[in-house]
Protein backbone atom coordinates (compact mmCIF):
# COMPACT_ATOMS: atom_id res chain seq x y z
CA UNK A 1 0.00 0.00 0.00
CA UNK A 2 1.35 3.40 -0.98
CA UNK A 3 -1.08 5.11 1.41
CA UNK A 4 -2.96 4.06 4.54
CA UNK A 5 -6.58 5.15 4.09
CA UNK A 6 -7.89 6.93 7.18
CA UNK A 7 -10.95 9.05 7.90
CA UNK A 8 -10.09 12.41 9.48
CA UNK A 9 -12.55 13.81 12.05
CA UNK A 10 -12.38 17.56 11.45
CA UNK A 11 -15.28 18.88 13.55
CA UNK A 12 -13.95 21.87 15.55
CA UNK A 13 -10.44 21.26 14.14
CA UNK A 14 -8.54 24.21 12.66
CA UNK A 15 -7.55 23.74 9.03
CA UNK A 16 -5.40 26.06 6.93
CA UNK A 17 -6.11 26.57 3.23
CA UNK A 18 -3.40 28.40 1.27
CA UNK A 19 -4.77 29.66 -2.04
CA UNK A 20 -7.77 31.64 -3.25
CA UNK A 21 -8.73 30.30 -6.67
CA UNK A 22 -11.32 27.83 -7.95
CA UNK A 23 -9.27 24.82 -6.86
CA UNK A 24 -9.03 26.25 -3.36
CA UNK A 25 -12.77 26.84 -3.43
CA UNK A 26 -13.46 23.16 -4.14
CA UNK A 27 -11.19 22.08 -1.29
CA UNK A 28 -12.87 24.60 1.03
CA UNK A 29 -16.25 23.05 0.23
CA UNK A 30 -15.01 19.63 1.32
CA UNK A 31 -13.33 20.89 4.49
CA UNK A 32 -16.36 22.89 5.59
CA UNK A 33 -18.72 20.03 4.76
CA UNK A 34 -16.64 17.92 7.17
CA UNK A 35 -17.13 20.50 9.91
CA UNK A 36 -13.66 22.07 9.89
CA UNK A 37 -12.89 25.50 11.29
CA UNK A 38 -11.28 27.06 8.23
CA UNK A 39 -8.66 29.76 7.74
CA UNK A 40 -7.92 30.89 4.18
CA UNK A 41 -4.70 32.73 3.29
CA UNK A 42 -4.12 34.22 -0.19
CA UNK A 43 -3.30 37.60 -1.75
CA UNK A 44 -6.44 37.32 -3.89
CA UNK A 45 -9.58 35.26 -3.17
CA UNK A 46 -12.19 34.53 -5.83
CA UNK A 47 -15.79 35.61 -5.33
CA UNK A 48 -17.27 32.09 -4.80
CA UNK A 49 -14.70 31.39 -2.09
CA UNK A 50 -15.33 34.76 -0.44
CA UNK A 51 -19.05 33.98 -0.35
CA UNK A 52 -18.36 30.54 1.15
CA UNK A 53 -16.10 32.05 3.80
CA UNK A 54 -18.78 34.57 4.73
CA UNK A 55 -21.51 31.92 4.86
CA UNK A 56 -19.54 29.74 7.28
CA UNK A 57 -17.98 32.65 9.17
CA UNK A 58 -14.51 31.38 8.39
CA UNK A 59 -11.32 33.41 8.76
CA UNK A 60 -9.52 34.96 5.79
CA UNK A 61 -6.23 36.81 5.35
CA UNK A 62 -5.68 38.71 2.11
CA UNK A 63 -1.92 38.28 2.09
CA UNK A 64 0.81 35.76 1.38
CA UNK A 65 1.40 32.76 3.60
CA UNK A 66 3.38 33.30 6.83
CA UNK A 67 4.93 30.78 9.22
CA UNK A 68 2.58 31.85 12.03
CA UNK A 69 -0.36 30.61 9.96
CA UNK A 70 0.61 27.07 10.95
CA UNK A 71 -0.09 27.72 14.65
CA UNK A 72 -2.91 25.58 16.10
CA UNK A 73 -3.49 23.89 12.74
CA UNK A 74 -4.53 20.24 12.33
CA UNK A 75 -4.39 20.03 8.54
CA UNK A 76 -2.76 22.13 5.83
CA UNK A 77 -4.05 22.29 2.25
CA UNK A 78 -2.05 24.20 -0.33
CA UNK A 79 -3.90 25.06 -3.55
CA UNK A 80 -1.81 27.68 -5.33
CA UNK A 81 -0.26 27.73 -8.79
CA UNK A 82 3.06 28.94 -7.40
CA UNK A 83 5.42 25.96 -7.07
CA UNK A 84 7.77 27.86 -4.75
CA UNK A 85 4.93 28.69 -2.35
CA UNK A 86 3.68 25.10 -2.46
CA UNK A 87 7.14 23.71 -1.69
CA UNK A 88 7.68 26.20 1.15
CA UNK A 89 4.33 25.45 2.79
CA UNK A 90 4.90 21.69 2.50
CA UNK A 91 8.41 21.97 3.98
CA UNK A 92 7.37 24.09 6.94
CA UNK A 93 4.34 21.90 7.64
CA UNK A 94 6.56 18.84 7.51
CA UNK A 95 8.95 20.33 10.06
CA UNK A 96 6.00 20.60 12.45
CA UNK A 97 4.77 17.08 11.61
CA UNK A 98 1.52 18.52 10.26
CA UNK A 99 -0.38 16.56 7.61
CA UNK A 100 -0.24 18.54 4.35
CA UNK A 101 -1.88 18.21 0.98
CA UNK A 102 -0.50 20.06 -2.01
CA UNK A 103 -3.12 19.82 -4.72
CA UNK A 104 -1.96 17.82 -7.76
CA UNK A 105 1.48 17.24 -6.24
CA UNK A 106 1.66 13.91 -4.43
CA UNK A 107 5.42 14.25 -3.98
CA UNK A 108 4.98 17.26 -1.68
CA UNK A 109 1.95 15.81 0.10
CA UNK A 110 1.76 13.58 3.15
CA UNK A 111 -2.00 13.15 2.69
CA UNK A 112 -4.13 13.15 -0.45
CA UNK A 113 -7.79 13.80 -1.16
CA UNK A 114 -9.60 10.71 -2.45
CA UNK A 115 -12.72 10.59 -4.57
CA UNK A 116 -15.62 10.60 -2.11
CA UNK A 117 -18.94 8.81 -2.28
CA UNK A 118 -21.09 10.49 0.37
CA UNK A 119 -24.00 8.57 1.83
CA UNK A 120 -23.52 10.02 5.28
CA UNK A 121 -22.93 8.48 7.71
CA UNK A 122 -21.64 6.03 5.09
CA UNK A 123 -18.52 7.52 3.50
CA UNK A 124 -16.58 5.66 0.81
CA UNK A 125 -13.22 6.87 -0.48
CA UNK A 126 -11.33 5.77 -3.58
CA UNK A 127 -7.86 6.76 -4.74
CA UNK A 128 -5.15 5.89 -7.23
CA UNK A 129 -2.50 7.49 -5.01
CA UNK A 130 -2.33 10.54 -7.26
CA UNK A 131 -1.34 8.42 -10.27
CA UNK A 132 -4.47 9.09 -12.34
CA UNK A 133 -7.22 11.50 -11.24
CA UNK A 134 -9.24 10.53 -14.31
CA UNK A 135 -9.22 6.86 -13.28
CA UNK A 136 -10.11 7.86 -9.72
CA UNK A 137 -13.16 9.72 -11.00
CA UNK A 138 -14.12 6.70 -13.09
CA UNK A 139 -13.95 4.47 -10.01
CA UNK A 140 -16.12 6.97 -8.16
CA UNK A 141 -18.71 6.84 -10.96
CA UNK A 142 -18.82 3.05 -10.68
CA UNK A 143 -19.28 3.16 -6.91
CA UNK A 144 -21.91 5.90 -7.12
CA UNK A 145 -23.96 3.58 -9.32
CA UNK A 146 -23.53 0.61 -6.97
CA UNK A 147 -24.24 2.23 -3.58
CA UNK A 148 -27.93 3.10 -3.04
CA UNK A 149 -28.62 6.71 -2.11
CA UNK A 150 -30.55 5.70 1.04
CA UNK A 151 -27.74 3.63 2.59
CA UNK A 152 -27.26 6.50 5.02
CA UNK A 153 -30.63 5.66 6.59
CA UNK A 154 -29.56 2.05 7.00
CA UNK A 155 -26.29 3.05 8.68
CA UNK A 156 -28.13 5.48 10.99
CA UNK A 157 -30.55 2.76 12.09
CA UNK A 158 -27.79 0.27 12.83
CA UNK A 159 -25.79 2.92 14.64
CA UNK A 160 -28.76 3.77 16.86
CA UNK A 161 -29.17 0.07 17.72
CA UNK A 162 -25.51 -0.66 18.34
CA UNK A 163 -25.52 0.04 22.10
CA UNK A 164 -28.72 -1.94 22.59
CA UNK A 165 -27.24 -4.94 20.76
CA UNK A 166 -23.99 -4.67 22.68
CA UNK A 167 -25.79 -4.72 26.02
CA UNK A 168 -27.99 -7.67 25.12
CA UNK A 169 -25.33 -9.65 23.22
CA UNK A 170 -21.92 -8.99 24.80
CA UNK A 171 -20.19 -11.52 22.51
CA UNK A 172 -19.05 -9.72 19.36
CA UNK A 173 -19.47 -12.78 17.13
CA UNK A 174 -23.15 -13.04 18.10
CA UNK A 175 -23.76 -9.38 17.30
CA UNK A 176 -22.07 -9.80 13.93
CA UNK A 177 -24.35 -12.70 13.04
CA UNK A 178 -27.44 -10.73 14.06
CA UNK A 179 -26.56 -7.77 11.87
CA UNK A 180 -25.60 -10.00 8.92
CA UNK A 181 -28.95 -11.80 9.20
CA UNK A 182 -30.76 -8.44 9.36
CA UNK A 183 -29.03 -7.27 6.18
CA UNK A 184 -30.57 -10.19 4.28
CA UNK A 185 -34.06 -9.65 5.78
CA UNK A 186 -36.95 -7.36 4.74
CA UNK A 187 -35.93 -5.14 7.65
CA UNK A 188 -33.05 -3.79 5.56
CA UNK A 189 -35.48 -2.26 3.05
CA UNK A 190 -37.55 -0.69 5.83
CA UNK A 191 -34.44 0.86 7.35
CA UNK A 192 -33.33 2.23 3.98
CA UNK A 193 -36.75 3.83 3.56
CA UNK A 194 -36.48 5.43 7.00
CA UNK A 195 -39.19 3.26 8.59
CA UNK A 196 -37.13 2.38 11.64
CA UNK A 197 -40.08 1.03 13.64
CA UNK A 198 -40.85 -1.59 11.01
CA UNK A 199 -37.15 -2.40 10.61
CA UNK A 200 -36.78 -2.98 14.35
CA UNK A 201 -39.04 -6.03 14.19
CA UNK A 202 -36.46 -7.87 12.07
CA UNK A 203 -33.34 -7.01 14.05
CA UNK A 204 -33.54 -9.42 17.00
CA UNK A 205 -33.86 -13.11 16.01
CA UNK A 206 -36.78 -15.15 17.35
CA UNK A 207 -34.43 -17.86 18.57
CA UNK A 208 -31.16 -16.61 20.03
CA UNK A 209 -30.01 -20.22 20.19
CA UNK A 210 -29.68 -20.17 16.41
CA UNK A 211 -26.78 -17.77 16.76
CA UNK A 212 -24.54 -20.45 18.23
CA UNK A 213 -25.00 -22.80 15.27
CA UNK A 214 -21.80 -23.26 13.30
CA UNK A 215 -21.49 -23.90 9.58
CA UNK A 216 -18.84 -24.85 7.03
CA UNK A 217 -18.33 -23.15 3.66
CA UNK A 218 -16.47 -25.38 1.18
CA UNK A 219 -15.33 -22.83 -1.37
CA UNK A 220 -13.32 -23.13 -4.56
CA UNK A 221 -10.75 -20.33 -4.74
CA UNK A 222 -9.98 -20.81 -8.42
CA UNK A 223 -6.49 -21.18 -9.92
CA UNK A 224 -4.97 -17.98 -8.48
CA UNK A 225 -6.33 -14.82 -10.08
CA UNK A 226 -8.67 -13.23 -7.48
CA UNK A 227 -10.83 -11.79 -10.27
CA UNK A 228 -11.86 -15.36 -11.10
CA UNK A 229 -13.59 -15.82 -7.73
CA UNK A 230 -17.34 -16.27 -7.95
CA UNK A 231 -19.66 -13.70 -6.38
CA UNK A 232 -20.92 -16.30 -3.88
CA UNK A 233 -17.35 -17.17 -2.92
CA UNK A 234 -16.61 -13.52 -2.13
CA UNK A 235 -19.77 -13.24 -0.04
CA UNK A 236 -18.91 -16.24 2.13
CA UNK A 237 -15.27 -15.17 2.39
CA UNK A 238 -16.53 -12.02 4.10
CA UNK A 239 -18.75 -13.94 6.52
CA UNK A 240 -16.27 -16.53 7.79
CA UNK A 241 -14.94 -16.48 11.36
CA UNK A 242 -12.19 -19.04 10.72
CA UNK A 243 -10.40 -19.83 7.45
CA UNK A 244 -8.59 -23.07 6.68
CA UNK A 245 -6.64 -22.72 3.44
CA UNK A 246 -4.10 -24.72 1.46
CA UNK A 247 -0.94 -23.82 -0.44
CA UNK A 248 -2.80 -23.57 -3.76
CA UNK A 249 -4.69 -20.50 -2.53
CA UNK A 250 -2.81 -17.43 -3.74
CA UNK A 251 -2.00 -14.49 -1.48
CA UNK A 252 -4.12 -12.28 -3.74
CA UNK A 253 -7.15 -14.51 -3.15
CA UNK A 254 -6.48 -14.75 0.58
CA UNK A 255 -6.44 -10.95 0.81
CA UNK A 256 -10.14 -10.95 -0.14
CA UNK A 257 -11.06 -12.83 3.06
CA UNK A 258 -12.54 -10.88 5.98
CA UNK A 259 -9.59 -9.18 7.65
CA UNK A 260 -10.47 -10.04 11.25
CA UNK A 261 -11.06 -13.74 10.59
CA UNK A 262 -8.65 -16.33 12.02
CA UNK A 263 -6.59 -17.84 9.19
CA UNK A 264 -4.87 -21.21 9.50
CA UNK A 265 -2.70 -22.88 6.86
CA UNK A 266 -3.47 -26.58 6.44
CA UNK A 267 -1.77 -27.30 3.12
CA UNK A 268 1.16 -29.39 1.99
CA UNK A 269 4.05 -28.88 -0.42
CA UNK A 270 5.67 -31.98 -1.89
CA UNK A 271 7.06 -34.24 0.83
CA UNK A 272 7.35 -31.46 3.41
CA UNK A 273 5.57 -31.59 6.75
CA UNK A 274 1.84 -31.11 6.28
CA UNK A 275 -1.57 -31.33 7.93
CA UNK A 276 -3.08 -34.74 7.18
CA UNK A 277 -6.60 -34.97 5.78
CA UNK A 278 -8.04 -36.61 8.90
CA UNK A 279 -6.81 -33.71 11.02
CA UNK A 280 -8.44 -31.22 8.66
CA UNK A 281 -11.72 -33.14 8.81
CA UNK A 282 -11.61 -33.09 12.61
CA UNK A 283 -10.85 -29.35 12.66
CA UNK A 284 -13.85 -28.59 10.48
CA UNK A 285 -16.18 -30.53 12.74
CA UNK A 286 -14.72 -29.16 15.96
CA UNK A 287 -14.78 -25.53 14.86
CA UNK A 288 -18.32 -25.75 13.52
CA UNK A 289 -19.57 -27.37 16.73
CA UNK A 290 -18.01 -24.47 18.63
CA UNK A 291 -20.32 -22.12 16.73
CA UNK A 292 -17.87 -20.80 14.14
CA UNK A 293 -18.57 -20.16 10.48
CA UNK A 294 -15.66 -22.03 8.92
CA UNK A 295 -14.37 -21.27 5.44
CA UNK A 296 -12.55 -24.20 3.87
CA UNK A 297 -10.79 -22.43 1.02
CA UNK A 298 -9.37 -24.69 -1.67
CA UNK A 299 -7.42 -23.88 -4.81
CA UNK A 300 -9.34 -24.56 -8.02
CA UNK A 301 -12.57 -26.47 -7.45
CA UNK A 302 -13.11 -28.42 -4.20
CA UNK A 303 -14.60 -31.42 -6.02
CA UNK A 304 -11.81 -31.82 -8.59
CA UNK A 305 -8.79 -33.40 -6.86
CA UNK A 306 -9.55 -31.22 -3.85
CA UNK A 307 -10.78 -33.91 -1.44
CA UNK A 308 -13.93 -31.90 -0.93
CA UNK A 309 -16.04 -35.06 -0.93
CA UNK A 310 -14.01 -36.55 1.93
CA UNK A 311 -14.48 -33.44 4.03
CA UNK A 312 -18.22 -33.34 3.38
CA UNK A 313 -18.54 -36.96 4.47
CA UNK A 314 -17.11 -35.99 7.86
CA UNK A 315 -19.54 -33.07 8.14
CA UNK A 316 -22.56 -35.17 7.19
CA UNK A 317 -21.59 -37.82 9.74
CA UNK A 318 -21.69 -35.14 12.47
CA UNK A 319 -24.81 -33.36 11.10
CA UNK A 320 -22.85 -30.15 10.47
CA UNK A 321 -24.60 -27.75 8.03
CA UNK A 322 -22.50 -26.76 5.03
CA UNK A 323 -22.51 -24.91 1.74
CA UNK A 324 -20.47 -25.78 -1.35
CA UNK A 325 -19.32 -23.12 -3.81
CA UNK A 326 -17.63 -24.44 -6.96
CA UNK A 327 -14.57 -22.68 -8.32
CA UNK A 328 -12.89 -22.44 -11.69
CA UNK A 329 -10.74 -25.53 -11.83
CA UNK A 330 -7.09 -25.12 -12.74
CA UNK A 331 -7.53 -26.92 -16.06
CA UNK A 332 -10.02 -24.32 -17.29
CA UNK A 333 -8.24 -21.30 -15.84
CA UNK A 334 -4.67 -22.16 -16.77
CA UNK A 335 -5.50 -23.36 -20.27
CA UNK A 336 -7.52 -20.21 -21.00
CA UNK A 337 -4.75 -17.90 -19.77
CA UNK A 338 -2.18 -19.87 -21.80
CA UNK A 339 -4.26 -19.68 -24.99
CA UNK A 340 -4.89 -23.42 -25.18
CA UNK A 341 -8.50 -24.56 -25.77
CA UNK A 342 -9.12 -27.89 -24.06
CA UNK A 343 -11.44 -29.03 -26.84
CA UNK A 344 -11.66 -28.20 -30.55
CA UNK A 345 -13.81 -29.79 -33.24
CA UNK A 346 -10.78 -30.41 -35.44
CA UNK A 347 -8.33 -31.64 -32.81
CA UNK A 348 -9.98 -32.87 -29.63
CA UNK A 349 -13.49 -34.16 -28.99
CA UNK A 350 -12.96 -35.01 -25.31
CA UNK A 351 -10.91 -33.95 -22.33
CA UNK A 352 -9.80 -35.90 -19.26
CA UNK A 353 -8.63 -34.60 -15.89
CA UNK A 354 -6.02 -36.85 -14.28
CA UNK A 355 -3.91 -36.61 -11.15
CA UNK A 356 -0.28 -36.93 -12.12
CA UNK A 357 1.09 -36.88 -8.58
CA UNK A 358 3.43 -39.83 -8.18
CA UNK A 359 2.75 -42.25 -5.32
CA UNK A 360 5.92 -43.85 -3.95
CA UNK A 361 7.72 -42.65 -7.11
CA UNK A 362 5.21 -44.28 -9.49
CA UNK A 363 2.45 -42.69 -11.59
CA UNK A 364 0.01 -45.61 -11.78
CA UNK A 365 -2.74 -44.78 -14.29
CA UNK A 366 -4.88 -46.41 -16.99
CA UNK A 367 -2.40 -45.44 -19.70
CA UNK A 368 -4.07 -47.40 -22.52
CA UNK A 369 -7.13 -45.14 -22.23
CA UNK A 370 -4.97 -42.09 -23.02
CA UNK A 371 -3.70 -43.45 -26.34
CA UNK A 372 -6.48 -41.97 -28.49
CA UNK A 373 -5.23 -39.04 -30.55
CA UNK A 374 -8.31 -36.81 -30.53
CA UNK A 375 -8.49 -36.19 -26.80
CA UNK A 376 -6.84 -33.78 -24.38
CA UNK A 377 -5.29 -35.06 -21.19
CA UNK A 378 -4.78 -32.63 -18.30
CA UNK A 379 -2.48 -33.79 -15.50
CA UNK A 380 -2.81 -32.06 -12.15
CA UNK A 381 0.23 -32.04 -9.84
CA UNK A 382 2.36 -33.80 -12.43
CA UNK A 383 5.68 -31.97 -12.38
CA UNK A 384 7.42 -34.60 -10.26
CA UNK A 385 6.19 -37.40 -12.54
CA UNK A 386 6.70 -35.64 -15.88
CA UNK A 387 9.35 -38.03 -17.19
CA UNK A 388 7.23 -41.07 -16.36
CA UNK A 389 4.10 -39.48 -17.85
CA UNK A 390 5.84 -38.89 -21.18
CA UNK A 391 7.40 -42.37 -21.20
CA UNK A 392 4.09 -44.11 -20.51
CA UNK A 393 2.11 -42.10 -23.05
CA UNK A 394 4.62 -42.92 -25.80
CA UNK A 395 4.79 -46.58 -24.72
CA UNK A 396 1.00 -46.89 -24.94
CA UNK A 397 0.54 -45.35 -28.37
CA UNK A 398 0.74 -41.55 -28.27
CA UNK A 399 3.11 -40.20 -30.92
CA UNK A 400 6.40 -38.78 -29.57
CA UNK A 401 5.57 -35.59 -31.51
CA UNK A 402 2.36 -35.05 -29.52
CA UNK A 403 2.37 -31.42 -28.25
CA UNK A 404 2.58 -30.89 -24.50
CA UNK A 405 2.55 -27.76 -22.33
CA UNK A 406 3.45 -27.05 -18.71
CA UNK A 407 1.73 -24.06 -17.10
CA UNK A 408 3.37 -22.83 -13.91
CA UNK A 409 1.49 -20.59 -11.46
CA UNK A 410 -1.32 -20.25 -13.96
CA UNK A 411 -3.56 -17.12 -14.03
CA UNK A 412 -1.19 -15.21 -11.71
CA UNK A 413 1.29 -12.46 -12.70
CA UNK A 414 4.05 -15.12 -12.39
CA UNK A 415 2.49 -17.49 -14.92
CA UNK A 416 5.01 -19.28 -17.12
CA UNK A 417 4.16 -21.61 -19.99
CA UNK A 418 6.64 -24.08 -21.50
CA UNK A 419 5.75 -25.95 -24.69
CA UNK A 420 7.35 -28.97 -26.35
CA UNK A 421 6.40 -32.52 -27.31
CA UNK A 422 6.41 -35.81 -25.46
CA UNK A 423 9.96 -36.55 -26.62
CA UNK A 424 11.55 -33.17 -25.84
CA UNK A 425 9.62 -31.62 -22.97
CA UNK A 426 11.64 -33.21 -20.16
CA UNK A 427 14.92 -31.76 -21.41
CA UNK A 428 13.24 -28.39 -22.01
CA UNK A 429 11.87 -28.28 -18.47
CA UNK A 430 15.25 -29.19 -17.02
CA UNK A 431 16.67 -25.98 -18.50
CA UNK A 432 13.80 -23.82 -17.20
CA UNK A 433 12.99 -22.69 -13.69
CA UNK A 434 9.53 -24.18 -13.23
CA UNK A 435 7.78 -23.37 -9.97
CA UNK A 436 4.85 -25.23 -8.45
CA UNK A 437 1.93 -25.43 -8.79
CA UNK A 438 2.02 -26.69 -12.37
CA UNK A 439 -0.51 -28.10 -14.79
CA UNK A 440 0.34 -30.37 -17.74
CA UNK A 441 -1.74 -30.32 -20.92
CA UNK A 442 -1.22 -33.05 -23.55
CA UNK A 443 -2.82 -33.07 -26.97
CA UNK A 444 -2.94 -31.53 -30.43
CA UNK A 445 -4.80 -28.49 -29.03
CA UNK A 446 -1.52 -27.31 -27.47
CA UNK A 447 -0.29 -26.40 -30.96
CA UNK A 448 -3.04 -23.77 -31.18
CA UNK A 449 -1.27 -21.70 -28.52
CA UNK A 450 0.97 -20.17 -31.19
CA UNK A 451 -2.02 -18.32 -32.64
CA UNK A 452 -4.44 -18.11 -29.69
CA UNK A 453 -2.16 -17.03 -26.85
CA UNK A 454 -3.31 -13.67 -25.39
Amino acid sequence: MDYLPLFFKLQTQHCLLVGGGQVAYRKAELLLAAGASLTVVAPDICEPLLALIAKHRSTKYLRRFQLQDLNKTSLVVCATDDEAVNANVASLAGERCLPVNVVDNAALSTVIFPAIIDRSPVIIAASTGGKSPVLTRKIREMLEALIPANYGNLATFLGDKRLQLKQRFPIANERRKIVEAFLTSPGKSFAEAGDYQAADEYLIPESVAQLSAGEVYLVGAGPGDPDLLTLRALQLMQQADVVLYDNLVSDAVLSRVRRDSVKEYVGKIGRAEFTCQETINDKLVRLAKAGHRVLRLKGGDPFIFGRGGEELESLVAESIPFQVVPGITSASGCSAYAGIPLTHRDYSQSVRFVTGHPKQGQVDLAWREFAHKNQTIVFYMGLGGLKEICRQLIAHGRAPSTPIALVSKGTTPDQKTVVGDLETIVSIVEKEHIARPTLIIVGEVVALRATLSP
